[in-house]
């Protein structure tokens, strides 16, 4: 299993964290997004602070690294890997508690293309620790704006990790989907699961929408998050989300494996 060393080197060499690909450009215009309530930065937030651009780039220097430096507006951003390992750590310790009290858990990804193996690996390991895997509202069809206008998707599983696609798009149950950042889709699987009587999930864990949703709703939510979300990193600020990660969240799939050893490891879930 990784170690703190080997893993921050592994962070750092997959670009992971450290200088990362997502650009000063992106991260600024959704902390301009977001501070004009744009619902597509929100994520599903409804903050109670007043952010703007500025309050949230000194939050994004203190909870993801990047540079507090408002002249600073091209280029790549930077994610301080320090802060990735503390953000892992704290991450694992929540799944170790998932795991010790058999909590009911629901997973879902925006980013099923890069992500969807990580958290598959973390449902197949709390569902052998006795956790309830949700699967709720499975081919429910959710209207979604996009930047193309309102498009319809389609609530599915993959692996035990909720996600949405294109209807039509492929077969149910097979591992492509569509990103998303959008609430609606978290918010439609847990209206579905209240409905059926439960059992509702004790823990959310996911990125986007899935989190900040799951949150703003009020159930505990853990994620993952780029420079260019601070919805999450807002959430946490105000304990709306329990935990945030901070990386790269598009880099290729199979860079996140060394990320998922060394947090089952931590969780005792390694088994």
């Amino acid at each position: 299993m990784p170690t703190s060393a080997a893993l921050r080197a592994h962070l750092l060499a997959t670009r992971l964290a450290g200088v990362v690909a997502t650009t000063r450009e992106a991260s600024l215009r959704s902390y301009r997004l977001f501070a004009a309530r744009d619902p597509g930065a929100l994520m599903g937030l409804d903050p109670e602070g007043a952010w703007g651009p500025e309050e949230l780039l000194a939050l994004m220097a203190r909870s993801c690294g990047v540079l507090d430096d408002p002249q600073h507006t091209s280029g790549q951003d930077v994610i301080d890997p320090d802060l990735t390992l503390a953000g892992l750590d704290a991450f694992a310790d929540r799944l170790a508690a998932a795991a010790r009290r058999r909590e009911p858990v629901l997973l879902g990804t925006g980013h099923p293309h890069r992500l969807l193996g990580f958290y598959a690996s973390l449902a197949d390991a709390l569902s052998a620790a006795g956790c309830t895997v949700l699967t709720p509202a499975q081919g429910r069809c959710v209207d979604i704006t996009t930047r193309f206008g309102l498009r319809t998707r389609t609530l599915d599983y993959a692996r035990g990790v909720a996600l949405v696609r294109e209807p039509g798009a492929s077969r149910p149950g097979c591992e492509t989907g569509a990103h998303t950042h959008s609430p609606l889709p978290v918010r439609a699987v847990l209206a579905a699961a209240a409905d059926a009587g439960g059992p509702l999930p004790g823990l959310v864990i996911g990125d986007h929408g899935w989190v900040c949703g799951a949150g703003q709703l009020g159930f505990e939510a853990i994620g993952l998050a780029d420079t260019d979300d601070p919805a999450l990193f807002v959430g946490q600020a105000e304990g709306t989300v329990s935990v945030v990660v901070p990386l790269d969240d598009g880099v290729r799939s199979d860079y996140y494996r060394a990320l998922t050893r060394y947090v089952l490891n931590r969780a005792c879930l390694s088994h």
